[in-house]
Order: C-alpha cells, then sequence, then structure tokens
C-alpha cells in the first residue's frame, strides 16, 4: 500500500493528545470527588456493566480516528483489474518445419485452428493483432478487434524457408506502439527502463523450431523488457519423424536444407531420400525437422515476465492458448482506497457515540 499525500499521517498523533486530556481530566476530576462513606452505595447507583465493556465506546472511537487519519493520506492499493483495452500479438511460425505430419494433419493446419479458436474466444475482448514469419516476420493484420478480420487472415497463410523470431517479436512490439502511446517503438530511446509493472500488452510466440536468421530472440526479449511487454512462448510439435505435407509452400528449387529436396550432386530429384511432392503440393520427407529450442524460449519468457508452455499435439496447443488471456488480460491498477477508510472511521465514530449515549442516559426513577 502506498500513499499519495503520507505526510497526512501525522494526523495520527490526534489519538495520544485524546489521551493526554483524558488523564488530565481524570486527575482533576480526582482532586474534586467528594468522599461518601460507603462504596457499596455508590456501586449500587451505577449502570451494571463490566469493566471490559466501559472500554468499548472509547476503543470504537480511537479505531475511527486511526481510519480518518489513514484515508486523509490518500492511500492506494494495487489490485487486479480486467483490462478489456490489452493488446495481443500473435506470432505465428510459418516456416517450411509447419508442414510436419507428426500433428494431424499438419502442424501449421493445428496451429492456423487453434488460433483461430483462441481469437473467437476474445470477441468483445482485447485487441488482437497477427505476425507470421519465416525468414522474416511481418505484420499480417495490426492489432484490431474484428474477429472476423483476423480468423479470415488465418486462412491465407503459407509457409517459407527460415525462421526469424527475434524479429518477429520486434515486429510484434512496433505493432503494438501503433496502438499502445505507453509502448514504445523499436527505434525509440527509452533509458534503462519504462516504469514499474506490466504494460497492457503482451506478445505470444509459437514457433516449433529455432531461430536461423534474422536478430537474436535474447537481444529482442530485452527491448520487449525494457518496455513491460510480456512475451508468452509456446513450442509446439513432437520430435518424430513425419513427411512433411503443406498445400501451401513458397520455396526456392533448393528445398529445405534439411537434406531433402533436389540433390544437385545428382542433377535431379532425390525420390529415395525424400523431396518436392508436386503431386501433392508440399515436401515429403522421413526426416526429423529441426527442434525446438526450449532453453531459447524459456529464457525469452523470463526476461520479459511471462512464461513458456510446451504442446505437443492439437490439445495441448489450445489449452495453452486458452489459459494465457488470463495472464495477460487481467492487469493490476492503482486504485484510491481512501473513501473506504472515510468510511470506516465514520462508521465507528458514530458507533461509539450512539453507545455511549445509550450506556449514559439518565436511570428512570423507581
Amino acid at each position: 500500500m502506498t500513499f499519495s499525500w503520507p505526510w497526512a499521517l501525522l494526523s495520527v498523533l490526534v489519538i495520544p493528545l485524546i489521551f493526554a486530556i483524558r488523564e488530565w481530566a481524570r486527575r482533576r476530576r480526582r482532586r474534586a470527588a467528594v468522599r461518601v462513606t460507603s462504596l457499596a452505595l455508590v456501586r449500587s447507583a451505577l449502570p451494571g456493566r463490566t469493566r471490559w465493556i466501559r472500554k468499548i465506546p472509547p476503543a470504537l472511537f480511537i479505531s475511527g480516528l486511526a481510519l480518518l487519519a489513514v484515508g486523509a493520506a490518500r492511500p492506494q492499493a494495487s489490485v487486479p483489474v480486467p483490462s478489456t483495452s490489452a493488446t495481443i500479438l500473435l506470432a505465428l511460425d510459418t516456416s517450411g518445419s509447419m508442414c510436419s505430419t507428426d500433428v494431424d494433419p499438419n502442424r501449421i493446419t493445428a496451429a492456423r485452428k487453434a488460433a483461430a479458436q483462441f481469437i473467437e474466444s476474445q470477441r468483445g475482448g482485447p485487441r488482437i493483432g497477427l505476425v507470421t514469419f519465416a525468414g522474416s516476420a511481418g505484420l499480417l493484420v495490426p492489432p484490431t478487434d474484428d474477429t472476423d478480420a483476423l480468423i479470415e487472415a488465418l486462412e491465407g497463410l503459407t509457409v517459407a524457408r527460415g525462421t526469424a523470431i527475434g524479429q518477429a517479436m520486434l515486429a510484434s512490439i512496433d505493432a503494438i506502439a501503433e496502438v499502445d502511446p505507453s509502448v514504445a517503438p523499436t527505434g525509440a530511446d527509452i533509458g534503462s527502463g519504462a516504469g514499474s509493472g506490466f504494460a497492457g500488452a503482451a506478445i505470444v510466440v509459437l514457433t516449433d523450431g529455432a531461430n536461423t536468421q534474422g536478430v537474436d530472440p535474447q537481444i529482442a526479449a530485452q527491448e520487449a523488457a525494457l518496455r513491460r511487454v510480456r512475451v508468452f512462448t509456446i513450442g509446439f510439435g513432437t520430435t518424430n519423424p513425419a513427411p512433411m505435407v503443406c498445400e501451401n509452400s513458397q520455396f526456392d528449387g533448393r528445398g529445405f536444407g534439411w537434406g531433402g529436396g533436389f540433390d544437385r550432386g545428382r542433377g535431379g530429384l532425390d525420390s529415395g531420400r525424400g523431396g518436392f511432392d508436386r503431386g501433392r503440393g508440399g515436401f515429403d520427407s522421413g526426416r526429423n525437422p529441426r527442434t525446438i529450442d526450449e532453453p531459447a524460449l524459456k529464457q525469452i519468457a523470463q526476461t520479459t515476465g511471462g512464461s513458456y508452455h510446451r504442446a505437443e499435439n492439437a490439445g495441448q496447443l489450445q489449452t495453452a492458448l486458452a489459459t494465457l488471456p488470463g495472464s495477460f488480460t487481467v492487469i493490476r491498477q492503482r486504485v484510491d482506497t481512501a473513501a473506504y477508510f472515510a468510511a470506516g472511521g465514520a462508521v465507528l465514530i458514530v458507533l461509539a457515540l450512539s453507545l455511549s449515549l445509550w450506556w449514559n442516559r439518565p436511570l428512570r426513577p423507581v
């Protein structure tokens, strides 16, 4: 808890002052007390209340004054608040390895369906943008609340060579900066930090491999951390060898670079090692594609305050995406709680005065 006006806490000193005045008045009454011959007669004339009950009104009164003093200092508490203005950037890997059929029907199709379900589940909530990356990264859809436009864009995904995870993170930061003034673009100098807490924006990186070109992902992670943008990473796919089949692909004649494709030393297509299947519109290879760089993805998440998730099938991927919104659509905000302290103090003081007046009302003659 923090205070906007901490100096106002000095008003709590009125409490010991009240005690001092009370003690002074008590001693003065003792000197002016009338001596009586029978204490039993005095006790019989007093109301039948125990000693601790008589202390209740003063205790309530002092507690009320303490609450009023704290309220005067304008306390603020950090509380979780649902945010409808959050921005989410989905960075989807569209490298050639996403054609692997170890996930039915293949990784890219399962990722597209899971992303569509995630976007649909956030309808009416935060703004969502799409970034795709293979050899380079680009903004496919700027952050928007148009769910239909986002889902339509997913239908046109194509795969290509390379995996530029770091560049995808930087492109996501710039896309967030376009709609969120609190996040500086990647070219801006923001010094050693941009404040405490996290921004109301997050990046979700879904990949099945490791960075092969472009910006180092750890450098991009540091840029995101400086802007208080959390990055949540998802490693997708298995380590099981599987054929590579994609309906939409953009490759040159060199193949994938995993040992399959056109064998230039033999001058043609090496069908024994696996190659480009023109009849199916994709790449068919029994070799295992590049495995997920889990240490790097975990480090990205740790650097930025996000988390890493592993998904080996479509169901696990959908679960991972479904659990993420609670991490970045609920943000902590400072809320002024002075009114609560003032109301509590006023209630205690009124209760103390009411009890005091009730217990000290004139006794009716018998």
